[in-house]
Parts: structure tokens; C-alpha cells; sequence
């Protein structure tokens, strides 16, 4: 079916879209109301768009839907899609660093503690905390509150039962209740647990209520000395309190949603605001930000944040409202069990909030744009400084390195790897199987290399590099400067860099140039050299561990290519086929025969 036709027979119900190129790669996912009025939308010519959309709708070649009950049904089925595939198009968050969690992990007897990777498996995440120092000072706190046990032995109920688990000094300094032993009932435990996951959500008034309220019975009762503990244990809680900023007085919890952006990039930031306090402060950084809507930026952050964290306010204020407000208000309702309000205020306090929001989203964004420049200006000196020390035309902001791996001629490989501006750019990164005669001729190696590369290039009409890196001396770069001038490419900037003293060669020149030992010119093309012999040691391993297991066993009476692959599939390696005894290779589905030649084979003194 033609795209046209496609068009044409959309339905008019709720659902996820599909654009994809003439490759079948998908550009960009979309939701809609109404599939049929929205997708057709974009094929309108009498309708403005952006560049960039229609750079998207020239591209689009094929379109795929899933049709849904509800609008709620597709925003979840559109966030799985995104991150599913990865469309180019459509709005790219990302962190500037990994950030931690505190998780509390789904057991008998949960414990918590830090960690910078999620596992879907029932566990409870809070975070994530973009500020260290608070975090682990919010452990320490805690911990000091409550008994939480700090071992890592899996206390099932038979464990438990059997106390297999001995108590430790956790239990004496009375820091842990002994669970392990049964002196703590799984009960107490997830109440304490309960406790525990309010501390984290913000909500402190009801354990301070709770703390006083067990310190005074306990001093009625004259039991001075847990009272004294239970005081340390308020103070603790105190101090805690007011580390924290209050910017309201309602008590109420809420997220605060803001962005800022400039040209292509912008930041969102999300404040959490919990009774009436500030708990702490989440960022991502968006690229390809330009032709996105303010509230299309917001609506996708707050759709994939709260589809992956479990901490739903009952307000969130927003900068914008986001279209989808009704389905993002049920959507998180249903999730969080309460009624969810999404606000965009425009006066009052709750403005205010948006507005802290947004300057800290400012904030951000003039450290991100701060990183880019200095690491700008970190390469742009470096392509400089080479360009002065090789005395090039131009300033070498493409680089391609050549070598060559093989032993003694056999399994030869060649590698190229690309640096622009100064930086690895591993997707024109490329590799040849040397097809001359397998002898130790490296010259006639790398003269076949450069021959195919630059050849294809020509005859493409794609770009040339501003320099060309052979790794080797003088031989190496006479055979690069020949395939060079063969292909009409007398003017090509070309230089070998010989191993033993890193001396540079030019081509007509009969002494090597030295860079100085600590120009960062030396450090770039000693790093394109190591790249690309990487590169190509790896290339010409698998290479030669292909041919090694393929002639080996291929060298056995009775193994064929489809016995070999199914010996490697059953066996998992050569190493553990010649391990195995005569009766394990039949039951691989040898006959006697061949699995008695394979034994022999690797055991002949055993004939």
C-alpha cells in the first residue's frame, strides 16, 4: 500500500503514528486524538512549518499506526515508542551525568541504600538527587532515625527461621533490631519501612508528631534513657527540617516545571515541593530543542519523568500548559491513587515558584553552554597547533589514519579511524580485509587501503580529509603518496608517523620531523594512531579466530559446515569440544563414527 493510500484510509480514533524513511527507519512518533486529522496534517501544503519539520516531511516515505481506546492509552504507548526507537525527530532528553538513587529494595526485609542503576524488580527508587552532599546527608539522617538492617544476606523466612545468619555489631551498638534472628517480625519491619518512605517523600511532620508523642510516655514512665535516644533521634530530625528551604506555607506537595532555551538547546528543571518544603531539584538537558513548542518540551518531560518515577504530587505547576493536560491529570491520578492537578499559574506565589524554576533552568543552561565552549576552544586549539606544526594549508578538521594488522602476512587487516575536530567519530571509522597475496608486504597492504578508500570517494564525489596519517616511515608513506598521486591527488595532505621515536615524515623529505614531547598536536596524533591500531588488532583477532576454528575442525573426517556450527552452538567453543568425551559429542547428534574422530582428533595418543 502507497503512502497516499495510507493517508487516505486513516481512522479518525485515538493512537500512536509511525513516519519512517525509504529504509524503513522510523523518523519520528507521534500521538493524536484523531489519527486521520492529525497525521494528514502534516501533508497540507498551504500550512507553514518549521525547517526542520520540513526536512521531516520531505524524508517521510511510510507511515505505521496503533490505534488505542483513549487519549490516556496513547501518551503511555507513545513514551514506550520513543524510547523504543530512538526517533531522530523527536524530542531528546538526556542527563549531563548519571544521577543516584535511594532505593528500598522489595524484600522480607528491605534494605536502602544508594545506587545509579534501576532494576524493575519491585523495588522502590527516590531520587534521583543531583546534589551528592544532600544525599548523603539524607542517608546519614536515615539512618540515625531508623534501624534499617545494613547487611546484604537475603533473609528469606526459612533463613530467618533457621537463623542461618548470625547477629552482627550493628544489633549490639543498636543500630539494627536483629531480623535475622527472628527478634524483629517482618510487620515491624515493613511499618518502620512505611516510615521510612514518607522521610523520603518529604512528609517529616508526622514522625516529628510521632517522636515526641514516644519520647513523653517514655519520660512518664521514667525510662529516662530511651527517652534521652529518642531525643537525639528529634534532633537529628530537626536539623534535617531546617536544611531545607520552606517556599510556602500551604504544606502542600507539588512539582514545579520549568524550561529554558537558546538556539538549539534548552534545559528543563523540575523543583519538588514537599510540605512546603524544598526537597530537592531534577534537570535534563534537550538537544535538537529549536523546533519544539515551549509546551511540547514540558508535555514530553513530564510524560517520560513521571512514566518512570512513582512520586506524584497532587499539584504540578508548569511553565506552559502542555496540550494533553486532561489525559497527563487521569493518567497520574490513576497512577498515584489521588486526585492530580496540572496548573500553569500566571500571578501569585505559585508564579513565583515557576519562575525559580525557570531561572534555574537558566542557570543550567549557561553551564551547559559554558562546557561547550571551553571544550570548543580545547579543540579547536589543538587542530591549530597541529595545523602549525605540520605547516598545513588548512586547519586538519578531518583526519583519517591508516593500519595495518597481520602476522607474518596472514589474516591481513586494514583500519581507518576518523577524528573531526579533534574527536573519535567512530561511525566513519572503517575496515579492509586485505585482498594481495597474504605475504608480509605491509607497503603493498596499505597501498591497496588507500586505493579502495579514496577511490570510492572519488567516484561518490564525497569530501576528502584535510589530512591523511599512515601509521609506519618512510615505506609506508612512499606507498600512500603513490596511490595518492595514481588517483590525481598530488595536493592531498599526507604524513607517516614512524613508532620507535614518534618521528614525523613528510612526503620528499628524506629527514623526520619532532613535534615537541608535550604539544597537544603530538598527543592527537599519537591518540589517532593508538585508535586505529585498536581498531584493527581487534578487526584481525576475530578474523584470525574465525579462520583458526573454522580450519581446525573443518580439518576433522565428517564435519561439514552444519556439524561444525551446531559442535560451536551445543559446545560453546573449540576449548570444550576437545574437553568432551566420545558419549557427549553423540548426544550433540554426532554418529558414533564422526563423535569417535572428533575424541581422536583431539586425543590421538588415546587410539
Amino acid at each position: 500500500m502507497t503512502l497516499k493510500e495510507k493517508l487516505d484510509n486513516l481512522p479518525a480514533r485515538p493512537g500512536c503514528y509511525l513516519f519512517k524513511d525509504a529504509k524503513g527507519t522510523v523518523l519520528y512518533v507521534g500521538k493524536a486524538i484523531s489519527l486521520r486529522s492529525r497525521v494528514r496534517s502534516y501533508f497540507q501544503k498551504s500550512r507553514p512549518y518549521h525547517p526542520r519539520t520540513e526536512l521531516l516531511v520531505q524524508r517521510i516515505a511510510d507511515v505505521d499506526i496503533f490505534v488505542v481506546d483513549n487519549e490516556i492509552e496513547a501518551l503511555i504507548l507513545e513514551d514506550a515508542l520513543i524510547k523504543d526507537r530512538k526517533p531522530r525527530f523527536n524530542v531528546r532528553l538526556r542527563d549531563d551525568k548519571s544521577y543516584p538513587y535511594i532505593r528500598i529494595t522489595h524484600e522480607t526485609f528491605p534494605r536502602v541504600f544508594v545506587t545509579r542503576k534501576r532494576v524493575r524488580d519491585g523495588s522502590h527508587y527516590f531520587g534521583p538527587y543531583t546534589d551528592v552532599k544532600t544525599l548523603r546527608y539524607t542517608l546519614k539522617t536515615l539512618h540515625r532515625l531508623f534501624p534499617i538492617r545494613t547487611c546484604q544476606a537475603d533473609l528469606t523466612p526459612e533463613v530467618v527461621r533457621r537463623k542461618s545468619v548470625d547477629l552482627c555489631l550493628e544489633y549490639y551498638i543498636k543500630k539494627c533490631q536483629g531480623p535475622c534472628q527472628g527478634l524483629q517480625s517482618p510487620e515491624e519491619y515493613a511499618a518502620m519501612i512505611k516510615e521510612v518512605k514518607r522521610f523520603l517523600s518529604g512528609q517529616t511532620d508526622h514522625l516529628v508528631k510521632n517522636l515526641r508523642a514516644r519520647m513523653q510516655a517514655l519520660s512518664d514512665r521514667l525510662e529516662f534513657e530511651e527517652a534521652a535516644r529518642l531525643r537525639d533521634k528529634l534532633q537529628a530530625l530537626e536539623n534535617y527540617r531546617n536544611s531545607q528551604k520552606v517556599v510556602q506555607t500551604d504544606e502542600r506537595d507539588r512539582d514545579v516545571i520549568a524550561v529554558a532555551r537558546e538556539d538549539d538547546d534548552a534545559c528543563v528543571v523540575l523543583i519538588k515541593i514537599r510540605d512546603g518544603k524544598v526537597l530537592g531539584r531534577v534537570h535534563k538537558y534537550i538537544a535538537h530543542a529549536e523546533w519544539h513548542a515551549t509546551a511540547e518540551l514540558l508535555g514530553s518531560f513530564a510524560g517520560r519523568y513521571y512514566g518512570e518515577h512513582e512520586d506524584i504530587p497532587q499539584d504540578i505547576l508548569l511553565e506552559e500548559m502542555v496540550p494533553e493536560k486532561e489525559a497527563l491529570e487521569k493518567w497520574l491520578s490513576d497512577r498515584s491513587g489521588r486526585r492530580v492537578y496540572i496548573r500553569a499559574p500566571r500571578i501569585g506565589d505559585k508564579k513565583k515558584l515557576v519562575d525559580m524554576a525557570r531561572k534555574n533552568a537558566r542557570f543550567l543552561l549557561e553551564e551547559l553552554k559554558l562546557q561547550k565552549l571551553k571544550r570548543d576552544e580545547k579543540t579547536s586549539r589543538t587542530v591549530k597547533a597541529l595545523q602549525k606544526d605540520l605547516r598545513l594549508p588548512a586547519a586538519p578538521r578531518r583526519i583519517e589514519c591508516f593500519d595495518i594488522s597481520n602476522i607474518q602476512g596472514t589474516d591481513p587487516v586494514a583500519a581507518m579511524v576518523c577524528f573531526v575536530d579533534g574527536k573519535p567519530k567512530k561511525s566513519e571509522y572503517r575496515v579492509f580485509h586485505i585482498r594481495v597475496k597474504e605475504t608480509p608486504d605491509d607497503f603493498a597492504m596499505m597501498r591497496e587501503a588507500l586505493e579502495r578508500r579514496y577511490s570510492r570517494l572519488l567516484r561518490e564525489k564525497k569530501p576528502l580529509p584535510d589530512l591523511i596519517i599512515v601509521d609506519g616511515g618512510k615505506g609506508q608513506l612512499s606507498s600512500a603518496v603513490s596511490v595518492l598521486r595514481s588517483l590525481g591527488l598530488e595536493q592531498q595532505p599526507v604524513i607517516g608517523l614512524a613508532k620507535r621515536l614518534e618521528e614525523v615524515f613528510f612526503p620528499g623529505v628524506s629527514e623526520a620531523h619532532m613535534l615537541p614531547r608535550v604539544s597537544s598536536s603530538l598527543r592527537l596524533i599519537q591518540q589517532l594512531r593508538d585508535e586505529a591500531h585498536r581498531f584493527g588488532v581487534r578487526h584481525h583477532r576475530k578474523k584470525r579466530k574465525k579462520r583458526t576454528l573454522k580450519s581446525e575442525l573443518d580439518a576433522i573426517d565428517g564435519i561439514g559446515a552444519q556439524r561444525r556450527a551446531r559442535l560451536l552452538k551445543q559446545f560453546g567453543s573449540v576449548k570444550h569440544i576437545r574437553e568432551a568425551t566420545v558419549d557427549e559429542l553423540q548426544k550433540s547428534g554426532l554418529p558414533l563414527k564422526v563423535a569417535q574422530n572428533v575424541f581422536h582428533y583431539f586425543h590421538p595418543t588415546e587410539k
